[in-house]
């Protein structure tokens, strides 16, 4: 298997599923899934650890997010893996400065189209892209470095 983010993020996506769905410890998830399935390559170990301690600690603050894109529906009621892959776009985008926003999103829409149903790209690229919108409005989401502050021209009038 050929290591790359993309697999990280998939590794991240199948650790906070095994997190929702046990009552294992971060460290033995870490430890079973993380490692296990990204040994040959410590720097992307360090990228899914990262990113999957992250959602952990902010998931009331992702679920927040979440829930103000999704109308009349629980955020419990969203499918596990599909809940699990906006987390993780979401702070993918706003605690990776040197991801674009717009690679974080694409990655998300990928991961939950292998994992989840046919209809989830859609429905997660329908959350994560509004989010965008609004947390680069709110200063919650800051980009460092060329080529990555998406820099969308005003229109004419």
């Amino acid at each position: 298997m050929q290591l790359n983010r993309r697999t990280a993020r998939e590794t991240v996506m199948i650790a906070l599923f095994a997190l929702e769905l046990s009552d294992n410890s971060l460290e033995h998830i870490i430890e079973t899934v993380i490692k296990k399935r990204l040994s040959a390559d410590v720097e992307l170990q360090k990228f899914a650890e990262k990113l999957f301690l992250r959602t952990v600690r902010d998931k009331n603050e992702l679920d927040e997010i979440i829930g103000g894109f999704v109308t009349n529906w629980d955020i419990k009621r969203i499918a596990t893996i599909d809940r699990c892959v906006l987390r993780m776009g979401l702070t993918e985008m706003m605690t990776f400065e040197d991801i674009p926003t717009k690679v974080s999103i694409n990655e998300a829409i990928d991961v939950v189209k292998k994992f989840s149903t046919h209809k989830s790209g859609n429905f997660v690229n329908g959350i994560l892209d509004p989010a965008s919108k609004k947390l680069i409005e709110e200063g919650k989401i800051v980009k460092q470095g060329t080529g990555l502050i998406d820099k969308t021209l005003p229109k004419e009038e």
